[in-house]
């Protein structure tokens, strides 16, 4: 895993680059995330918008929360929040 950094007061991207089992490397791997105020929130709205959550929302420790969502044309993004 590499992560490339974040300043939450900041303009900017981060990101990090991660193995998953079940996914392989290489294609259509890239995974693009959302920044939001609580996961939870949002994965109600991709239900209700016809899409389906891959992994609910989950603790990344100090970083805050993740969920795994799929689009209604089955392309996977997450959402991040730090709540």
């Amino acid at each position: 895993m590499w992560k490339f950094p974040q300043v939450m007061d900041r303009m900017g991207a981060s990101g990090s680059l991660v193995k998953m089992e079940g996914f392989p490397s290489g294609g259509n791997s890239t995974l693009v995330y959302f920044s939001c105020v609580d996961c939870a929130i949002e994965e109600g709205r991709v239900a209700a918008s016809g899409g389906r959550i891959q992994r609910e929302k989950m603790s990344i420790g100090p970083y805050g929360f993740i969920s795994l969502a799929i689009d209604t044309e089955g392309n996977m993004f997450g959402l991040h929040s730090t709540q």
